[in-house]
């Protein structure tokens, strides 16, 4: 079965309004939101609890914490290592949570690449 050129012109017009209203959405929420204490609070939490999920999930998987398998000493330390310079980098940075992120993947890629 083939669609016709109105068909496709149709869903093309349906899916461009959808996408344009998604993206649209946010900005039209954006006034009232800068004035919610649930936001402000958010903000000041929410780098802090990135950086304290990403660094869970980094040191569980480096672990291996999966039943019957040896923790990985060396994988660990590195990933210990790396959670370290991400904390100090965020704490020496003004707090700048892409940068602290970014310092601390470069450091565990690098350790668990190169040694």
């Amino acid at each position: 079965m083939t669609a016709s050129a109105g068909y496709i012109v149709a869903v093309a017009f349906v899916a461009g309004a959808v996408t344009f209203g998604l993206r649209a959405l946010p900005f039209a929420l954006l006034r009232p939101l800068r004035e919610s204490l649930l936001v402000r609070r958010l903000a000041v939490w929410m780098p802090a609890g990135i950086l304290t999920v990403l660094a869970l999930v980094m040191l569980l998987d480096s672990a291996a914490l999966a039943p019957g398998e040896p923790v990985d000493v060396r994988r660990l330390s590195y990933a210990l290592l790396a959670a370290a310079v991400t904390v100090v980098v965020h704490l020496a940075a003004g707090r700048r949570t892409v940068l602290s992120i970014a310092a601390g993947t470069a450091c565990y890629v690098v350790l668990v690449n190169l040694l």
